[in-house]
């Protein structure tokens, strides 16, 4: 097998949860703002995605590997041929245009469908997926941008298919945003001169478009410190005229190259801004709004990175299944000692199965919450957006499942990556197979857009503890309803009653943190990680019970997908016997949670 064409889709479980679980053909298509997406176009538009991914997409993967990026004198960064074409075929398709509003001349799918998309891009080829950024700076101008800033923005970044980046990280405050020290100078005429140095920027320079709108966070001279004091501005590679013209090269370079462990492809790149030349800028939205207006490029990155992991995870599974189908050696255990008996495939070996499935569960299981976090998306959007009054409650929903998207996805993808290629053997360990290129390219995603115990700390008292834990306990109840239902009949008993179990853990876990908080923040420090994997893994518990009540009703009406629905009852089964059960001993640990290790002097580590 060739790693070059390496990726396998799950295009039929895709659809299973946005048709079947989810039932986005009543609940979100056919709304507005989706009114003019119905079903039919919907699973169209998912065929079509999945095709172009698997037939043209994945081809620049192996190279985007092996190749390296290449940084010329003047900061421009070049890329390999197959990541060229990858950029230009996906252009080429339209494909960007399944995501953009209706009013800005596309397709307007809710972001069940987007996300859904989404995750074919990443899984065929993650760097290249990161180079379409474009189209969501586009989005982000159409709803924050003034009118004039749209009208000079938004049709190059569509039609003339011009990059995009977030830029926000600095050498100095690393994942504090708030000490960030790049300055903002008001030149007059509604331009401003950026001036620091930018770290770990994704995609920071490439020379595929004629343009980069480089979207910067820094600080007006004369603001406050902190997060508070912080602007958004639009600052592109060339300057872009008011009539959208394009003017000379704007003052902002690249000036590094991070050399990684994975996702080389993927130009991480260390910028300066203003260096010997101004680097010009137009304030977004001409109000100095700057982390409220990031924390939506944010939280779309956040989600954007718990996909990838899911997607990367799905394909090594599905390559690890089908080794297992191949791959003969050994006797079955049970005829072990005859040393005449038969080899058989790895797949009836019971220690393949377990990894096999476990790696099954988790993908699905994770797909499950993304795909249902993307349906929140849509329903906010149904009920008039973010901000408006009627859509609070799910806007706060989508806030509580954000971190569960990036923290847990981020962090078991990599745990069950290793399982994939243990089902390969030594094989795995190669570069004649994906897997060790997707365990190397998947590990950053815990890493950046805010590690996993930023995410721990952010669900825990900005998502739960500052609502007064409103939102997660209506998400409890919607939990309870299903557990103690009749759903999926006696079928599904046992697993119902795992789930009642789980959530009993989950609500003792909350209440012994509550009560360990008036002890010290340390406790939260210290147990942030497994509460945000708790809380998870009973969330998706709750999702796999939803799958399995689907299957069920799957198997009396349509036997001939039999083999399909059979496995979503085995992982649901395989959940709540294998996952759930840990919620118990996660409880017990953090009802004993003490500070000892916070008095362990410095010294004691070396």
């Amino acid at each position: 097998m060739s790693s070059e064409l390496h990726y396998k889709s799950n295009l039929r479980d895709t659809l299973f949860q946005l048709f079947e679980v989810l039932e986005v053909q009543s609940t979100s298509l056919g709304k507005a703002p989706y009114s003019s997406m119905d079903e039919a176009t919907a699973r169209e538009a998912l065929k079509a995605s999945e095709k172009l991914c698997t037939t043209e997409l994945q081809k620049g993967f192996a190279e985007s590997d092996r190749i390296p990026l290449e940084l010329d004198a003047n900061g421009n960064v070049k890329l390999p041929e197959a990541l060229r074409r990858g950029y230009e075929t996906f252009y080429d398709a339209q494909a960007h245009m399944l995501t953009v509003p209706e009013h800005l001349g596309g397709m307007g799918a809710p972001p069940s469908v987007g996300w859904a998309t989404f995750e074919f891009t990443a899984g065929a080829n993650a760097p290249l997926a990161f180079y379409l950024f474009g189209t969501f700076a586009a989005r982000t101008i159409d709803r924050h941008g003034t009118p004039a800033q749209k009208e000079r923005f938004i049709g190059p970044l569509l039609e003339r298919r011009w990059g995009g980046s977030m830029v926000l990280t600095e050498p100095d405050a690393g994942s504090d945003v708030g000490a960030g020290r790049t300055k903002a100078r008001d030149a007059g005429n509604g331009i401003w001169e950026i001036e620091g140095t930018k770290r770990f920027i994704t995609n920071g320079d490439f020379d595929v478009p004629e343009n980069i709108v480089h979207m910067v966070l820094a600080r007006p001279e004369g603001a406050t410190g902190g997060t508070k004091g912080l602007s958004l501005f639009l600052v592109p590679k060339f300057w872009v005229n008011e009539d959208g013209s394009l003017g000379e090269r704007n003052g902002v370079v690249v000036s590094k190259l991070e050399k990684k462990m994975g996702i080389k492809g993927s130009a991480t790149c260390e910028l300066v801004f203003g260096d010997g030349k101004p680097a010009r800028g137009v304030l977004l939205g001409d109000v100095h709004d700057g982390i409220r207006q990031m924390f939506h490029v944010i939280e779309q990155a956040r989600m954007a990175v718990g996909v990838k992991s899911m997607a990367t995870l799905s394909t090594a599974y599905l390559n690890a299944l089908a080794y297992a189908h191949e791959r003969v050696q050994g006797p079955d255990l049970l005829q072990a000692a005859d040393k005449a008996s038969p080899r058989v495939k790895i797949l009836k070996h019971p220690d393949v199965r377990r990894m096999l499935m476990s790696q099954k569960a988790h993908a699905e299981g994770l797909r499950s919450l993304c795909l249902y976090t993307a349906w929140v998306q849509d329903q906010v959007e149904i009920a008039g957006g973010h901000g408006a009054k009627e859509a609070d409650e799910l806007d706060k929903l989508n806030d509580m499942l954000l971190p569960l998207v990036k923290g847990y996805s981020s962090e078991k993808a990599y745990e069950q990556l290793a399982l994939s290629l243990q089902t390969f053997g030594g094989s795995g360990y190669c570069q004649d197979y994906p897997i060790e290129q997707y365990v190397r390219d998947q590990k950053i995603d815990s890493l950046y857009e805010g590690t996993t115990h930023i995410q721990a700390l952010d669900l825990f008292f900005r998502k739960i503890a500052k609502d007064g834990g409103r939102t997660l306990t209506k998400q409890l109840d919607e939990i309870e309803k299903l557990a103690k239902s009749d759903a999926g009949g006696s079928a599904l008993a046992e697993d119902r009653a795992a789930l009642e179990r789980a959530l009993a853990d989950v609500k003792g876990i909350f209440g012994a943190m509550m009560g360990k908080v008036g002890e010290s923040l340390y406790h939260v420090g210290l147990q942030g990680n497994r509460i945000l994997f708790a809380l998870a893994e009973l969330v998706i518990g709750w999702l796999w019970l939803r799958q399995a009540v689907a299957a069920t009703r799957g198997l009396g009406e349509r036997p001939e997908d039999a083999a399909f629905y059979e496995g979503k009852l085995a992982a649901c089964r395989w959940w709540s016997k294998n996952v759930l059960p840990g919620l118990t001993l996660t409880r017990k640990l953090i009802e004993a949670s003490s500070l000892e290790l916070m008095d362990v002097r410095d010294e004691a580590f070396g």
